[in-house]
């Protein structure tokens, strides 16, 4: 495989830098694009100009992440060819009509995915009106369980008011897309860790439907949040990526999985979360140092080198990283250091490219199963053996 990435600014001269990129590079399969809104809806028709026989595939971010770091207010472009012959991707895609459409929208993009020879599929997602949890369920439904999943929702800078997809088509605010990966010589890996812990008493579900949670302990569960954010609470929803929720079971033990707010309803006094909510189960509040932050990081980057080099990776590969919105802004000024980690794990044999996410797709480390997560480092090895 061979990766080339540039990132731009807005007052770059797009199309001439483009034209540069274009001419040093083997005629590429796949273009990945991460951007801030405006950079992206500027780069659609440039895009498909320069690259006509590409897949075309990216979204909005909450920051952008190249192997030079974190950036903001850019576009991070990477450019990636298979040198395998069997080596092939295929494009899907699907309007998300709303939150109650995900699962179906999951399972019109995997309908599209011809089932034979498929090994792992990326997804991108639009970031605000959808369940997360649901989007993957309906895609597993269709897919099974052996096809691995990995990906993220689009970001706007915690704004969470309106996020953009890039496809074939163009750059949509309401759309999910999806990279079905083919080939006996790929090499697909993945690692997530997230470096958060919990704090206070474990509240019961009383109230939820699907990701929507109205009550714990009887109560209604925005007062409940409130009162332990105190002064913070006034920033809400953005604020609620500080203190984010870990998920526990009906016997109170944790289940691995974390849930973001997405937004606040005052008159009936709930709860939007990323993903699903288990109505028997219980929530804890969590909060993070930077320093277990970077070690959750630089753990997701252990588990994919190590599940790549059991694959048999060889050469140049692309390292896909997704890591929440809410680290970045509890990193604040270190937010560089958990590239960095990851960077230190996979040295010369990874181009890193990825975004800050509103919510991160990836399977359990060792596992299969895939999940929708929040506040955590994913990070998806992509490759071919050489």
């Amino acid at each position: 495989m061979k990766v080339a990435q540039i990132t731009l600014r807005e007052h770059d001269d797009i199309d001439g830098m483009l034209t540069t990129w274009c001419a040093a590079m083997p005629t590429p399969n796949l273009v990945l694009a991460f951007s801030a809104i405006p950079l992206l809806k500027r780069l659609s028709d440039p895009l498909a100009a320069h690259f006509p026989s590409a897949l075309r595939m990216g979204c909005s971010t909450a920051g952008e992440i190249s192997s030079d770091g974190v950036g903001d207010n850019s576009c991070v472009l990477t450019a990636l060819h298979f040198e395998s012959a069997d080596g092939q991707a295929r494009q899907a895609s699907t309007r998300l009509a709303d939150m109650a459409d995900s699962e179906a929208a999951g399972r019109r993009l995997a309908e599209q995915l011809p089932p034979a020879g498929l090994r792992a599929v990326l997804l991108l997602g639009q970031g605000v009106a959808v369940n997360g949890s649901a989007l993957i369920a309906g895609m597993t439904k269709v897919l099974g369980e052996a096809v691995t999943i990995t990906g993220g929702l689009a970001g706007d800078a915690a704004a969470f008011k309106e996020t953009w997809v890039l496809n074939q088509t163009g750059v949509h605010n309401d759309e999910l897309v999806c990279l079905g990966l083919y080939g006996t010589a790929l090499v697909f890996a993945h690692g997530s860790f997230g470096g958060w812990a919990p704090f206070g008493p474990a509240r019961r579900v009383t109230r939820c439907a699907g990701n929507v949670l109205f009550e714990l302990d009887g109560e209604p569960a925005l007062d409940v949040y409130k009162r332990y954010l105190g002064d913070y609470a006034r920033d809400l929803p953005a604020s609620g990526l500080l203190f984010p929720f870990a998920m526990l079971g009906s016997d109170h033990n944790e289940i691995g999985l974390i849930r973001t707010i997405l937004a606040v309803d005052e008159r009936d006094g709930s709860l939007t979360l990323a993903g699903d909510i288990d109505p028997d189960g219980y929530l804890k509040l969590m909060h993070a140092s930077t320093d277990a932050l970077v070690g959750g990081a630089e753990s997701a980057a252990q588990a994919a080198a190590a599940a790549a080099e059991v694959a048999g990776w060889g050469g140049q590969g692309l390292g896909l990283l997704v890591s929440c919105v809410g680290r970045k802004l509890v990193m604040g000024g270190r937010v560089e250091e958990e590239i960095e980690a990851v960077a230190e794990v996979f040295g010369q044999s990874a181009v890193l490219a990825g975004f800050y996410s509103n919510g991160e797709i990836s399977p359990f480390t060792g596992n299969l199963e895939c999940k929708l997560h929040n506040q955590t480092m994913t990070i998806t090895y992509l490759g071919e053996r050489i």
